[in-house]
């Protein structure tokens, strides 16, 4: 039993046809073209028959028949030597196919590496493909954005399930913990203040809160003002108190609505100097970067770190996952404006076309780079499991069809050169 079992599993793997119908189609072509050619084999034989012996026209007809039988047979030697032993005969150098597939398969592998994994030809092909146009135009209709929060929803959530409080706690105090201890903070936070101020990637984050926080504070007058009216004197007339915190909430509506609407607002600009600053502190001052060292070591040293980490998993996670299923809930409905909004962004802006393209081309010369050698090696494996006589089959199944035209070229092109050479023997 083990014996067998190993022999199944090392032996050769035989080629499973992914298509019987169209494989069907194919062997029909093969079949139909085969005769095509043993056709004009046949009728050239049939004519040189006739006309054998014969001057004049008849002669030149009689070299071309002969000619057109030789080019037709050394043809059919050809092709046929590719797969199999002609006539079933084991001539040298025939069968070519079952016999050196291991070195064709190494051969593909090496044509395929220089000819179509370099960097110019993926740009070029990435390039060529518009990706982010295709997205663009695709995810700007409704109800392709709401397929894609369908399905990113049912992924999120079913991953979120797999996750239990006892894996966060072991990841917090066996993973991030250790880690945060030995990494210095201070270098990480700098560069990503200053990659996210130079790159303006805190603009839509900014964009996203005043937003919420401009809808938040309309509709929700009657709190802002308690919370206001609670840090007011106590001997504070009360209709004084309610004209104030109205007002104060009224100028508060106002300039938040401000900032919002208005990208070069001074309380815009003073954001971005205070984060411009602080990246440059966080990277260079010594005195900003014990600092924060020392807080990254408070914070872990503290014995609720674990605990807070594992309660704001569950909360997030069952926020998360309440929000996913409802259909018609806020999360999912921003998110599909969103998509349609990024869609319609993409589809109007060549310049972060370009871009987004750019990113996908560096993505695949990078994939290409780094895992190239492995992507092309599974050719050369796959192959070399390949049982040869399926393998010939198969392939000869594949391209056997436009073999043919070289038998039926070598049969008309043959004549035509015996009725030369014919015509040239008789000038001589």
């Amino acid at each position: 039993m083990s014996a067998t079992s190993t022999a199944t599993t090392t032996g050769p793997v035989p080629m499973i046809t992914p298509n019987p119908a169209a494989d069907a189609v194919r062997r029909r072509g093969l079949r139909r073209m085969r005769t095509v050619a043993v056709g004009l084999l046949l009728l050239a034989a049939v004519v040189y028959l006739l006309t054998r012996g014969q001057d004049g026209f008849l002669g030149f007809v009689n070299a071309g028949a002969e000619a057109s039988m030789v080019g037709a047979i050394a043809d059919w030697f050809a092709v046929t030597a590719l797969f199999k032993h002609p006539l079933g005969v084991p001539i040298p150098h025939t069968a070519l196919v079952p016999k050196r597939k291991d070195d064709l398969g190494r051969s593909l592998q090496e044509f395929f590496g220089e000819n179509f994994l370099q960097e110019s030809i993926i740009r070029e092909r990435v390039a060529a493909a518009e990706v982010s146009r295709r997205v663009g135009e695709w995810l700007v209709r409704p109800e392709h954005a709401r397929r894609v929060v369908d399905e990113v929803s049912e992924v999120v959530g079913l991953g979120l399930a797999k996750v239990t409080d006892d894996h966060v706690a072991d990841l917090v105090e066996s993973v991030l913990v250790p880690r945060f201890r030995e990494e210095p903070i201070a270098p990480l936070l700098g560069s990503f203040v200053v990659e996210a101020v130079r790159d303006d990637l805190h603009h839509g984050v900014v964009d996203l809160a005043l937003e919420e926080l401009h809808r938040w504070l309309v509709a929700n007058p009657d709190t802002v003002q308690e919370v206001l009216s609670e840090r007011a004197p106590w001997w504070a007339p009360p209709r004084l108190n309610d004209a104030v915190t109205g007002r104060i909430h009224l100028e508060a509506v106002r300039w938040i609505a401000d900032i919002r609407d208005d990208p070069l607002h001074h309380a815009r600009t003073a954001l971005d100097s205070m984060l411009a600053q602080l990246g440059q502190d966080l990277l260079f001052d010594p005195d900003t970067q014990s600092r924060a060292e020392a807080m990254k070591n408070r914070l872990l040293d503290h014995p609720q770190f674990t605990a807070t980490g594992v309660s704001l998993w569950k909360a997030l996670r069952s926020a998360m996952v309440g929000a996913l299923r409802d259909p018609d809930g806020a999360l999912r409905s921003r998110f599909e404006d969103e998509l349609v909004r990024f869609a319609e962004r993409l589809v109007a802006d060549a310049d972060l076309r370009r871009r987004l393209d750019g990113l996908a081309a560096d993505g695949a010369v990078f994939v290409v780079d780094r895992y190239g050698e492995e992507i092309t090696t599974v050719i050369t494996h796959t192959i070399e499991r390949w049982d040869g006589q399926e393998a010939a089959r198969r392939i000869e199944l594949h391209v056997g069809r436009d073999l043919q035209f070289i038998r039926i070229n070598g049969t008309i092109v043959g004549g035509l050169v015996g009725v030369l050479i014919h015509a040239v023997s008789v000038l001589l």
